[in-house]
């Protein structure tokens, strides 16, 4: 246009016909990109979907108590080269607590989801009430044990809904029970449709402390004899984790409580304390005798100890100022 070759007009044209074609392109491209997350999610579905059910037992059985017992346990995840646990044994007391404690990937949680019978062992039995899970319904399984992992997982529902996957029949008044002693029925209150209110897929519209005291008003709700707690404040802050402690006090009085904790000082009160190490259970005992043995548990808590002291002051970091 400068050099006198383009009239005015016609670049005004070209422009306004330019940004209508990308305005056209732009959806195609999304599209195209939505396609692609699509096909991925569906063909991650399929595969859960084609993953056959566990084997029901042809003569189910009933256990005794809420015992739990582990004989010579060995599992592996697929195809891995070294089994996350190897000849495991362990035997909790109906009624007790018993912590699990650990370096990461020594087989904590891998206990914990073998109790529920997630997965079948490789060999050895899992034990509930001196009956293999294997000889267990589903159903029957599932009423006896509850869990609630630090990984929380709520539907894109209402709160009511989301609590009463507990005990899908419970009453209105039952659910707010549960979220009482869960430490969340204030909050709930203070939402815009309270219990109506939506919260978000996979609880997107709620906290990390507010979605892990609707999983334990959950786990309240069914009011199964075994709980299962794998690192269940790990993500709270300071406020939350005590409101979380305090919900999980009402969850577990007279249950079979088992505990996966990387902080140690909320289990030192246990009843007994399982020290695993590269899938293999290498101590047991109260706190007071783990750290009497001087073994691994109590350079673990050693460790714990001084993270709690540590700080700028006694630090030996050096540090330096950008004023």
């Amino acid at each position: 246009m400068i050099q006198g070759t383009l009239e005015f007009p016609t670049l005004i044209l070209f422009l306004l016909f330019s940004s209508g074609v990308m305005e056209a392109l732009f959806p195609i491209m999304w599209l195209s990109q939505f396609i692609n997350k699509s096909a991925a999610a569906a063909k991650r579905i399929a595969k859960v979907l084609a993953e056959p059910p566990l084997p029901e037992p042809e003569h189910p059985q009933q256990p005794s108590d809420t015992s739990i017992r582990f004989r010579d346990v060995t599992f592996s995840y697929g195809e891995a080269n070294h089994p996350a646990l190897k000849d495991v044994n362990l035997y909790i007391k109906a009624g007790t607590v018993t912590a699990l404690v650990g370096r990461s990937g020594a087989g904590k949680s891998t206990i914990a989801k073998l109790i529920p019978r997630f997965w079948d062992v490789d060999a050895g039995v899992v034990e509930i009430g001196y009956l293999d899970v294997r000889n267990m319904t589903s159903d029957t399984l599932m009423s006896q044990v509850s869990f609630v992992f630090q990984d929380t997982f709520l539907l894109d529902d209402t709160i009511r809904a989301n609590i009463r996957l507990g005990r899908s029949h419970a009453t209105d008044a039952e659910v707010e029970a549960a979220a009482k002693a869960a430490q969340a029925h204030d909050f709930i209150l203070a939402l815009p449709q309270g219990y109506g209110t939506i919260a978000g897929e996979r609880g997107t519209r709620l906290s990390g402390g507010e979605k892990q005291r609707i999983t334990i008003a959950r786990a309240i709700l069914q009011d199964n004899p075994i709980i299962i707690l794998d690192e269940a404040t790990a993500f709270a802050d300071p406020e939350n984790e005590a409101l979380i402690q305090q919900a999980i006090a009402s969850l577990t009085i007279g249950k079979t409580l088992v505990i996966v904790a990387h902080r140690l000082s909320t289990i030192i009160n246990a009843d007994q304390i399982l020290v695993l190490d590269s899938g293999r259970i290498v101590e047991g005992g109260t706190h007071q005798e783990l750290v009497n043995a001087n073994g691994l548990y109590a350079r673990l808590w050693d460790n714990h100890r001084r993270a709690q002291e540590w700080g700028l002051r006694n630090s030996q970091l050096p540090i330096t100022s950008y004023s």
